[in-house]
C-alpha cells in the first residue's frame, strides 16, 4: 500500500502547469484586439484560500485600439458598494501582449496561444487591502467571438491566498 501512495505522490509531481502552448490548436484563436473592442461586460466573484466567495463584482469595460495599442478603460462595482477603476495600456508583440496600469508594478507580460492567453503580473493592492504586492497568473480563454472566461490566481511568496473568476460578454 505505501508502494502505491508514493507512486501516485510521484507521478502527481511529474505533471506539468498547461502553457499557452497547450492551447495552441484551440479555436476560436485569442486576439485581444478583436475580443477587447468597444464594449465589454464581465461578471465575477473572488474566493478567499479556503474557496469561500467573499466579494463578487461587475465591470464594464470601455475598449479602443489603435493598430497595435490598446487602452481597457475599467470600472467595476463591487457586491460590497466599493467602485474601482483601472485603466490598462496594452500593446501586442506577435504572441505577446506587454500591459501597464496605475496598480501593476512594471510590466505585465501575457502570451497568446489558440484559444488562451496568459498574463503575469504583480499588482499592488489598495490601502484598504494593506498596499501587498501580489503575484498574478491570469489566464483567459475564448469560449465563442462574444464570451471569455478568465481565472486568475493571486499569490504571495508562493502561497495561494485568492482566486478570481471573471466571465466576459462581448456586447
Amino acid at each position: 500500500m505505501m508502494s502505491l501512495v508514493v507512486l501516485v505522490f510521484a507521478l502527481g509531481g511529474c505533471a506539468s502547469a498547461p502553457t499557452p502552448a497547450t492551447y495552441r490548436q484551440e479555436t476560436p484563436v485569442l486576439d485581444l484586439r478583436q475580443y477587447f473592442s468597444g464594449t465589454v461586460d464581465g461578471w465575477g466573484y473572488v474566493k478567499d484560500r479556503s474557496g469561500k466567495v467573499v466579494r463578487r463584482m461587475y465591470v464594464e469595460i470601455i475598449c479602443t485600439w489603435n493598430g497595435n495599442e490598446g487602452t481597457l478603460d475599467e470600472s467595476f462595482k463591487w457586491s460590497d458598494g466599493k467602485t474601482e477603476k483601472r485603466i490598462w495600456k496594452i500593446r501586442k508583440d506577435g504572441d505577446r501582449y506587454i500591459g501597464t496600469a496605475g496598480d501593476v508594478v512594471g510590466d505585465a507580460n501575457g502570451v497568446a496561444s489558440g484559444n488562451a492567453l496568459q498574463w503575469n503580473y504583480v499588482l499592488r493592492l489598495p490601502p484598504e487591502q494593506g498596499s501587498y504586492e501580489v503575484n498574478m497568473d491570469d489566464w483567459m480563454w475564448l469560449i465563442d467571438d462574444k464570451t471569455l472566461s478568465n481565472q486568475t490566481v493571486m499569490t504571495k511568496f508562493g502561497i495561494k491566498f485568492a482566486e478570481i473568476n471573471i466571465f466576459f460578454r462581448k456586447r
